[in-house]
């Protein structure tokens, strides 16, 4: 049964702070530093105005590319710090943030609402066994692993994989993670031939991708199918499914039929709705839509 489509947004997060977004920008506060980095659905004026977020930052990403470029310091800080988050259970995972090419840090603190949202479905029950796809560094699976879930982490790239095990280092988590470097859609029909099922499902996919052999991903084309395999994993009677979605253009109505078929399957549950964070200064950031199919 579809319930309303609502706004979801992270609870209050010491240790991260969207301060203010505008001219296809954001000013974010990360621990001790504040940055500066593009943002396309930013596409309103800033509250502040960018001479004052320059001398609040301290650093800003410069575009070399339309999937690249270069960080420019405009005070001193390291390339590498480290993040926590205390789940809703009152558990903490850690990050590893880094300076990388491609403007992203290893963490989307967006996420934060299904990373709390794992936990309290794990709350009371045992035995779970939960699915990460295009698991990135890792998030979802240290918020599951500390909510006792069974977890399999699943992303084609293997440094991307090697970062959220530093990650699980870092949040002191034994090492009973299924790591696997494999495209995600092939990896999920292997498991449904291998007849396996899953409480949990988390996906987070791209707009396009490749996977460690070259196979391509194209959202729109393969997503209605991948969802189809993977509601083959999840078992009938017990189970949630994570489906985020960020990509200009792919509205939350398009995800409620993506995953309506999947939901009556099962007679379970379904949500969707708009991740989004509020800045210090007032605006509201969408960050994607996502979708919850969910049976207790």
């Amino acid at each position: 049964m579809l319930q309303s489509i609502n706004v979801h947004h992270a609870r209050h997060w010491p240790d991260y702070e969207l301060l203010d977004c505008g001219h296809f920008l954001k000013l974010e506060r990360f621990g001790p530093y504040t940055l500066i980095r593009p943002e396309p659905q930013a596409l309103w004026n800033s509250v502040w105005d960018l001479q004052q977020w320059r001398k609040l930052a301290h650093v800003e990403f410069v575009p070399s590319g339309s999937h690249s470029g270069k960080w420019k310091k405009l005070k001193n800080m390291p390339d590498n710090w480290e993040l926590k988050y205390t789940l809703n259970n009152k558990k903490k995972i850690c990050f590893n943030l880094a300076l990388t090419s491609f403007k992203h840090l290893g963490i989307f603190p967006e996420q934060s609402v299904n990373w709390d949202k794992v936990a309290t479905f794990a709350s009371n029950k045992t035995q779970l066994k939960g699915l990460n796809l295009f698991a990135y560094t890792g998030g979802a699976t240290l918020a599951a692993v500390q909510s006792g879930i069974a977890m399999t982490h699943v992303d084609s790239i293997k440094q991307v994989v090697s970062w959220a095990n530093r990650n699980r280092e870092l949040s002191g988590i034994p090492d009973n993670i299924r790591w696997i470097v494999d495209d995600a859609f092939s990896f999920v029909q292997r498991e449904v031939r291998r007849k396996k099922t899953y409480e949990i499902i988390i996906l987070d996919p791209p707009a396009y991708g490749h996977g460690p052999k070259g196979e391509k991903w194209k959202l729109e084309e393969q997503l209605q199918k991948l969802v189809e395999n993977v509601m083959n994993l999840l078992n009938p009677n017990c189970h949630l499914l994570i489906l985020n979605v960020y990509s200009l253009g792919f509205s939350s109505l398009m995800l409620k039929n993506v995953l309506e078929d999947a939901a009556k399957k099962f007679k379970s549950a379904l949500e969707i709705g708009e991740l989004a964070l509020q800045s210090k200064t007032g605006k509201w950031l969408p960050l994607g839509n996502v979708g919850w199919i969910q049976k207790e």
